[in-house]
């Protein structure tokens, strides 16, 4: 049982130290992604997360049936999933919420009813168009019309014992891993450049070290791994997960990222959606990862923790 003060720890969001807080199931598996062995790929990201029986979708893909449709081709069963987590609030993550949710609500009302989001996914951007440039902000009136319910984070916290959001990840090292051109629209009229406010990562705390799980990184791959670190639990990390633009990352920002991943112990890579194929390959090779432990990830792919990656045999 907890003391008084390992619980406070946890509500202040303090690094874990607990064995009580250590999650020892993990499975992953990717349901949007480029690559596919089974199923449909596209230009976007969504996951199905199951840590100690707690059933998790983060992201929801690029089209708004694409998560719907694998998830049939690989048997998964989504209406027994009833958290949604969004990275952030690009299309090609949010794009199946809305139907997901009306799906699956069919079956039952529980289904999908809440999304965990960070804190500036709503607010409005331009992209030099008329007109909004944050489809989010539709979206959730749909979404909470069909009965579902968005819960905003400031901060990092803990969601089920061991499985943590980071919410809106500083920007400690200067990783600017977007593209440019939209802009937020400030409350005083004037615009700032985007640089993703809201991203936020799932990190899942093990007896092997943190897992993290990745949209796009746009908080940078590195800041978000240090500030895991930092604020949940000082672990080696065992294995990172997901999209981490860095497929347009120059030769010099990939060697810096690699040298920070093995200051950090990671252990296994599985870089899918824009990460980029040729960026898990020269990660791979300077982290002195092999073609078990490092690969790109397919639809249907994912990875286990008792077993390790399982990238897909096309991605193999």
């Amino acid at each position: 049982m907890f003391s008084r003060i390992a619980l406070l720890a946890c509500v202040l969001a303090v690094p874990v130290c607990s064995a009580a807080d250590k999650v020892t199931t993990l499975d992953v598996r990717l349901l949007s992604t480029m690559l596919a062995d089974e199923g449909f790929g596209e230009w976007g990201f969504a996951a199905l997360v199951v840590a100690d029986g707690h059933r998790i979708l983060f992201d929801t893909g690029a089209h708004p049936d694409t998560v719907l449709r694998n998830a049939h081709e690989l048997h998964i069963d989504l209406s027994n999933v009833p958290d949604v987590i969004l990275s952030h609030h690009h299309l090609d993550h949010t794009a199946g919420l809305v139907t997901l949710r009306r799906e699956y609500a069919k079956s039952n009302p529980s289904a999908l009813a809440r999304a965990h989001v960070g804190a500036g996914i709503f607010q409005s951007r331009t992209d030099g168009t008329p007109g909004e440039a944050n489809t989010m902000i539709a979206t959730k009136r749909e979404y909470e019309s069909a009965g579902g319910t968005f819960i905003e984070y400031t901060e990092t916290r803990e969601l089920f014992p061991g499985v943590w959001l980071t919410g809106p990840v500083p920007r400690k090292y200067p990783e600017k891993n977007w593209s440019p051109g939209r802009k937020l629209r400030l409350a005083d009229g004037k615009t700032t450049e985007d640089n993703l406010p809201e991203d936020q990562s799932l990190v899942i705390v093990t007896g092997k070290g943190l897992v993290v799980i990745s949209g796009c990184g746009h908080s940078g791959i590195v800041n978000t791994m240090d500030y895991a670190r930092a604020k949940i639990a000082p672990a080696p990390v065992y294995a990172a997960l997901g999209g981490f633009h860095l497929y347009q990352a120059s030769d010099d920002t990939l060697a810096w990222t690699a040298s920070k991943l093995k200051e950090f112990g990671l252990q296994n890579l599985l870089g899918a959606h824009c990460t980029g194929i040729e960026a898990v390959y020269r990660l791979r090779l300077l982290t002195g990862l092999d073609r078990k432990t490092a690969a790109v990830g397919a639809v249907g792919g994912g990875f286990n923790l008792a077993t390790g990656l399982d990238p897909g045999s096309i991605a193999r």
